[in-house]
């Protein structure tokens, strides 16, 4: 079975695919959709036929969660 370049040699990447992106961030890629899809989580860039999710937008939605209430907080 081949492998893939990127488990021979990973390296780091700026763009990453939405199952990579909800693992990035921690949670499945369901939710992941969820959260794109109500804002909390940027939306991707198109290149091509290809969605890319930029991992810095990434942590900044992650970094902005924090500041938002959340349901078990009782806020």
């Amino acid at each position: 079975m081949t492998r893939a370049l990127s488990e021979i040699r990973p390296l780091p990447r700026r763009g990453l695919s939405r199952d990579e992106a909800a693992m990035y961030i921690g949670i499945s890629a369901a939710k992941f959709d969820e959260m794109v899809a109500d804002g909390r989580m940027p939306a991707p860039i198109k290149i091509d036929a290809r969605k890319v999710w930029d991992i810095r937008s990434l942590d900044l939605g992650f970094d902005d969660l924090s500041n938002k209430t959340n349901s078990w907080d009782g806020v």
